[in-house]
């Protein structure tokens, strides 16, 4: 189960499609260039434990790099590539990277980086290369398509998204496995979304990110399709659904809300009857969204809680999640327990940070401390999310406890306030976060991307801040309403909240008032 297999018994068929120019890599020519890669890697010197790093947009070669990494046994960091260079720096250098590839795409960053990886033996460009790379192409192409002997499966070690402070390597262990070994996400897709050969994926978000990574290769160990978006565009993803005829997605609940937000008729002009299984994760989703969307599609739609850590796994179908409204699941891998301050369990129905028990073990790489923080006494594992389980064991996710907002001495988590408001006719996208109030420490501030043709302005302010009030308690409204043209979001529909606040915290050295 690898795409070795698929090379030898249907060598032609696509492992995969690229959304926007319909480029098609077969299971041969993945399997080739992957190979060809491997036998560079052990060329320079990497053996099976070793680090190489990948900085790259939804590049058509993305997935034979990651394969060949994996093929040679490597630990392969894909790193974001909206990045900075001083933070692509910090990642190649905290990973020990000793092959660093990258694009013409990300070129001004390449460029900066040449005198800055000092342990980085080679450095390979695609598309055309700068001073202080090689050509991947050339350099590549020198190399035979044969498997290098008694392989080992590498893995990914990915980083956190660094939405606060500096992103931390997630390192897994490493047993030596035979090549062909399925991933636990192998296994996930088989047992629980009933992927087989016959399948066709689509990869809406950024590779680099580890759920798109690790199903996309997972769909390359069960020999089906993915067909990947070089960026996300709602209508454009409908048009593929209905163009590759897609059996399953994977989302995040930001993008639900921009197909949503398209007008009925261009909706309503695609046909998503394919779909069997539609996935979304990352982010809690708004109850109406989803309600929405299990009305539009039918019960395809399926949820999961987790994170690159692999803690633990929670999951939901939609018959769950009706009869449960605004769960995330119950889990499947670990055991879930709601803490309070005190480091006790709550009872149940009250909120708490949500902590795992026999999940996967795992560390923060190069962060002792950061590892330490993250267990309590009892060795249960914590991501710092907020949470409550119902009376049937059903977990539902509050908000990450770095978003809390302290208003006169209440506690107030903002997802809740982002969910109503995201539903607002007039409303594109938002934030919800605490701002400094001399009187409370800090009051609840809406930030809004207004929908196209609404105009902002003091009555609209007023309109969402009343719109709140009609739902939920005054002390979980925003007092006031900023606008903006855009969010600042990861292209996986991540929030940088901490942009936000940082501009209205300038100049305050302490967030306690």
């Amino acid at each position: 189960m690898y795409p070795g297999t698929f090379a030898e018994t249907d060598p032609d068929k696509p492992a995969y499609i690229m959304g926007g120019s319909g480029q098609v890599v077969t299971y041969r020519e993945l399997d080739d260039e992957a190979n060809r890669l491997s036998q560079l890697f052990r060329d320079v010197g990497l053996e099976p434990g070793d680090h190489m790093a990948f900085c790259l947009e939804n590049h058509p070669r993305f997935l034979a790099i990651a394969w060949g990494a994996h093929y040679a046994g490597l630990y392969y960091t894909a790193i974001s590539s909206r990045l900075t260079a001083e933070e692509t720096e910090y990642i190649v250098n905290d990973c020990g990277a000793k092959v660093f590839i990258t694009s013409r795409y990300k070129a001004d960053v390449a460029a900066q980086l040449v005198d800055r990886i000092p342990d980085v033996s080679l450095r390979l460009m695609l598309d055309g290369a700068l001073d202080g790379y090689e050509s991947y192409e050339e350099v590549v192409a020198r190399y035979p398509a044969e498997p290098l002997p008694d392989r080992i499966a590498g893995k990914d070690m990915l980083y956190s998204s660094g939405t606060t402070g500096r992103p931390k390597g997630v390192k897994p262990a490493f047993p030596s496995e035979p090549i062909d070994q399925p991933t636990p996400v192998t296994g996930l897709m088989q047992l629980l979304f009933q992927a087989d050969p016959s399948m066709v994926y689509l990869s809406p978000a950024p590779l680099y990110h580890a759920a798109p990574l690790r199903f996309t290769m997972a769909v390359h160990q069960i020999g089906g399709t993915a067909v990947i978006m070089e960026h996300f565009d709602p209508e454009e993803a409908l048009a593929l659904i209905e163009r590759y005829r897609v059996t399953h997605s994977q989302w995040v609940p930001t993008m639900f809300v921009r197909m949503l937000k398209l007008p009925e008729e261009v909706r309503n002009r695609y046909d998503v009857s394919s779909m069997r299984v539609a996935i979304h994760a990352a982010a809690p989703c708004p109850i109406p969204v989803k309600r929405q969307m299990i009305e539009w599609w039918g019960p395809v739609i399926h949820e999961y809680y987790a994170a690159t850590e692999g803690n633990g796994f929670v999951y939901c179908n939609s018959e769950d999640w009706l009869a449960h409204p605004g769960t995330v699941g119950r889990p499947l891998l670990g055991e879930v327990h709601i803490v309070g301050e005190d480091g006790e369990e709550v009872p149940v129905g009250e909120e708490g940070t949500i902590y795992f028990s026999g999940g996967s073990d795992f560390e923060y790489h190069n962060d002792p401390e950061k590892t330490a923080q993250s267990r309590n006494d009892r060795g249960w594992t914590t991501l710092g999310d907020v949470g409550r389980v119902d009376e049937d064991g059903f977990l539902y996710l509050t908000d990450r406890k770095s978003y809390m907002i302290i208003t006169g001495g209440v506690n107030v988590y903002p997802q809740e306030t982002e969910n109503l408001l995201v539903t607002h006719p007039k409303v594109f996208d938002c934030a919800v976060i605490g701002v400094p109030n001399e009187d409370f420490g800090e009051e609840v501030k809406a930030v809004v991307q207004l929908a196209d043709g609404v105009e902002p302005g003091p009555e609209v302010e007023r309109e969402l801040i009343a719109f709140c009030r009609e739902h939920l308690a005054d002390v979980k409204c925003p007092r006031s309403v900023d606008f903006v043209d855009d969010l600042p979001r990861h292209p996986t529909g991540k929030l940088y909240k901490r942009l936000l606040r940082d501009r209205y915290w300038a100049g305050h050295e302490s967030r306690i008032i």
